[in-house]
């Protein structure tokens, strides 16, 4: 780690995944950014909006962007026939990572991340902070590899879910925090007692904290984890979180201080 982030001591990266996979769940994550702890969103690119998602984010520029690469939800963006093992009989991704194929085609994975690199940089007019994957599905050996070639040449730091992917991600020199809490569930993951405890008990070093806030809305009636999220934008708003925060000595930063790191 550099010196600059071992001088820091605790630093956290507070992430809310899934900007622009519905209105509601965007103008959430900037509220918790505006008015909480968030410092970072990860976008969808092949979903809702993204003209919109592009102003509002251009509107907020202190919060960090970053893509999040999707393999469940929605159409691809690469051509059909270059990753027909990815969709479904109605054109749409399979809807979870246990739907993908075991044996699925690294080729067909890098196309359509590529395409959704290229999407993000030709609307944002940059690359993103960092990569991660709706549903974790990085998690599975090959979208993993396909993730890892993307990231390497570009030097874009990535998202770890466990010590297995950051030694890997290490062995291709790819940065990434060294831990990652959050989850979710039945219940909302982040209440104010979670995020208090989790703050207080922070180790030294970078850690990333995944979130998922925003405001239920009609276009995430499907989800399992929608109106979970109302719970989690107040909980990263309430004051007592960022006291915390402030009293443990806590940094908050972005994927930046990743990238600076040498």
């Amino acid at each position: 780690m550099a010196m600059g982030l071992r001088a820091i001591g605790k630093a956290l990266i507070v992430t809310a995944d899934d900007f622009n996979l519905s209105a509601g769940v965007s103008r959430g994550i900037i509220e918790a950014h505006q008015h909480g702890i968030v410092t970072e969103t990860s976008v969808l690119v092949n979903l809702g909006d993204l003209c919109s998602a592009v102003e509002l984010l251009a509107a907020t520029p202190l919060l960090a962007v970053g893509l999040h690469l999707n393999l469940t939800r929605g159409r691809p963006l690469a051509p059909t026939n270059a990753g027909a093992e990815l969709i479904g009989s109605d054109g749409q991704f399979r809807g979870s990572p246990q739907a993908l194929p075991p044996l699925l085609g690294k080729p067909s994975v890098r196309q359509e991340f590529q395409a959704q690199l290229d999407f993000f940089v030709q609307a944002f007019g940059h690359l993103p902070v960092h990569l991660d994957t709706h549903h974790h599905v990085h998690q599975h050996p090959v979208v993993l590899e396909a993730l890892l070639d993307l990231a390497t040449p570009l030097k874009l730091p990535m998202r770890g879910v466990d010590p297995p992917m950051r030694q890997a991600m290490c062995a291709r020199g790819v940065r990434t925090p060294s831990q990652l809490l959050g989850d979710v569930g039945e219940s909302p993951y982040w209440t104010v007692a979670r995020l208090v405890s989790v703050v207080c008990d922070l180790r030294p070093g970078l850690t990333e904290l995944m979130c998922h806030p925003g405001y239920y809305d009609e276009a995430i009636a499907y989800s399992r984890y929608g109106r979970q999220r109302d719970v989690e934008r107040k909980a990263l708003c309430d004051p007592m979180v960022a006291a915390t925060v402030q009293d443990m000595g806590v940094h908050l930063v972005t994927y930046a201080v990743v990238q600076e790191a040498v």
